[in-house]
């Protein structure tokens, strides 16, 4: 059996849930078993369709403007972004393994996004770790300036 990669993923959004608003980018790295990252995957995407910008989303996002910015640069849309994602996960030297905190919604994003517009989830499963996912994160690869100053690091439905 090929060895485990385990992947952990970042991402900002316009509001709490998928559906009625929308995933803006996703960072990924796939780590090995020692956490050494192997390959980083990025992407800005479109916002959904009559999706809206939540309320404290809107608020925040007014307050990292430059940000917001950032998230709409060469967008694409989600079922191209969902696609290649999938594909990056299928092209790894291993097998996937998706690491979550489920203090985070990128979970729930990212499995509604892949089901949604590639029409499966590529991970062979799921691990629900906050250390293992604290210990291999992957916010460091974040472009946004709000990211790497701590006192701006808010909820990621920013």
């Amino acid at each position: 059996m090929p060895p485990e990669m385990f992947v952990t993923s970042h991402i900002h959004t316009d509001g709490p849930i998928p559906g009625p608003h929308s995933l803006l980018t996703l960072i990924s790295v796939a780590h090995t078993l020692d956490g050494i990252p192997t390959t980083v995957f990025t992407t800005n995407v479109r916002e959904l369709p009559g999706a809206t910008l939540h309320p404290v989303a809107l608020q925040t996002w007014r307050r990292r403007a430059e940000d917001w910015l950032s998230t709409r640069r060469a967008s694409r849309p989600p079922a191209l972004a969902m696609t290649a994602f999938a594909q990056w996960i299928d092209d790894l030297p291993g097998r996937p393994v998706f690491v979550a905190d489920t203090a985070d919604p990128d979970y729930l994003f990212l499995y509604w996004y892949l089901q949604r517009f590639a029409g499966h989830w590529p991970f062979a499963r799921t691990v629900t770790d906050a250390d293992l996912h604290a210990r291999i994160d992957c916010s460091t690869h974040c472009p946004l300036a709000g990211c790497r100053m701590p006192e701006t690091v808010l909820a990621k439905t920013s």
